[in-house]
Parts: C-alpha cells; structure tokens; sequence
C-alpha cells in the first residue's frame, strides 16, 4: 500500500512542494481536471493546469490519481444544452444516490444506464494502462449507497472498472463504520482506494482509525489525505495553515509504517 498524504495543493507553494516531494507517493490534481475547466468552450481544450501537475509529478516519481471525470458537477455551462446521444458520446465517476441507484444528471438523462459502460470504454480507449475507479462519497459505512456500488459492480459485463474508490468525508468521532465499508467493497474483488480522506477537528485517532481499515484489508491500496478542503473551517486536514503537520500526521504515518 502506498500513503498518498497532502497538506494542500503544490501549485505555487514551495514549503508545501518540499513537503510533498519528501514525504508523499503520489498526487490529485482535483478541480484542474474537471470537464468545466478543462473544456470552458465547446472543442476548445485547456489542459495548462492539470499538464503541469503531471509534469511535476512524472519528474518527482509521484503516482498521479486523476480527478473525477463524470460528475454532475463542475460542468461547463455549455453542456447544459446537450440532448441527444450522439452529443455526449465520447466524452468523459461520482454517480450514485445516497439509497445505491443512479443519480439523476446530464449523462444519465440523456445516455440512461449506457453512460456508465461508455465513459470506461472512452477512457480505456485513451490509456490502455490508466487504471480506471468508479470513486464516491459516502461510501464510509455499510450503508445503501455501498450496497448499490457493489451491486453495479457484481453484475457489470464490461469488466473495464479496475477498482473503486471511497472519498471518506467524516465527522469528529465517526469513523464507526470505517472498517466494514472498505471490507464489502473489497468484497467485488476489485481493489479499494481511501481517495479524499479528511475529518473535521483531525484528531490522530479518527485519522488512526481510518489507516487501520485500510490496512486490515489486503485489497485497500493507497489512502489520499485530502489537502484543500472546503471544509477548512472546521480544521479537517492533517496540516495548519503554515503546513506544519498536526499531530495527526504523525500519528496517521505511525499506523502506516
């Protein structure tokens, strides 16, 4: 298992570059990679930022995990327009309700149930060697929402998901079903990745408990410490505003090693 650790973002901020390059695997580039960005116009692409990031990571020998590319969020104003099939194939996964089915969006109203099938096979088109997630939140318990993931994944025919990934956005002290979430999932037989993990008030034991459910598990590969959340205020993340490490870093990087 690689730990995937992040005080924020590395644009810019050399004491936090330093930290990353000394002490981190891998990277996320997040908001750079969404389709709103990425595409503001129709066919008109910006890939500066998200480019960047790459390039700092391939030449610091960092693992890169790409942010989600369908989501019904952060779109383009422009796709709002879309009504035909022949429009959104070939584009390029946060899709689920909180009770396991389908979340209603762009893709799934104009697409139905396909869209999932066709935003794989695009992306394997693009890299035969990326590895491809189906990545959510709320999948941080056994609840329906996991149940519906595991479910899509046991009766998938594609078999183009590789593996899946629960973003694990918790609360002071809720980490009590930490444990059996990555367990059913891992149980698709697909490997589990911890993918934006912060807990509000950081405290090394929440932080504690989540790497250990992690490593309980042979198939949870990698947990990514979510760096710039929007839930700053209430003092989530494992490093303070000067990016000096909480006590919670120390404590998370304890149970990893």
């Amino acid at each position: 298992m690689r730990e995937s650790l992040a005080c924020t973002s590395t644009t810019g901020i050399t004491t936090n570059v330093a930290l990353v390059k000394s002490q981190f695997g891998g990277i996320t580039p997040e908001h750079s990679m969404t389709w709103g960005v990425i595409e503001p116009s129709p066919g008109i692409f910006n890939f500066t930022g998200p480019d960047s990031i790459v390039s700092w990571a391939i030449s610091n020998q960092k693992l890169i995990r790409g942010y989600t590319f369908v989501w019904h969020s952060q779109l383009p104003s422009w796709a709002s327009s879309f009504n035909d099939r022949a429009t959104l194939v070939g584009f390029y996964l946060e899709i689920f309700n909180e009770d396991g089915s389908l979340r209603n969006s762009i893709f799934s109203a104009v697409l139905g149930e396909s869209f999932v099938t066709i935003a794989f096979q695009a992306a394997r088109a693009a890299d035969p060697n990326a590895k491809l997630y189906i990545n959510d939140y709320s999948l941080d318990s056994k609840n329906a929402k996991v149940r519906g993931v595991v479910g899509r994944i046991n009766s998938d025919t594609t078999k183009l998901i590789d593996s899946l990934g629960t973003q694990v956005h918790l609360s002071a002290g809720g980490t009590g079903g930490v444990q059996a979430a990555p367990t059913a999932l891992a149980a698709t037989g697909l490997d589990v990745a911890i993918t934006e993990l912060d807990i509000v008030g950081a405290a090394p034991n929440d932080y504690v408990a989540v790497a250990r459910a992690c490593i309980a598990v042979p198939q949870c590969v990698s947990i990514t410490s979510w760096g710039n959340s929007w839930r700053a205020g209430s003092t989530p993340l494992l490093c303070d505003s000067n990016y000096s490490p909480k006590p919670a870093y120390t404590a998370i990087l304890q149970a990893l090693r």
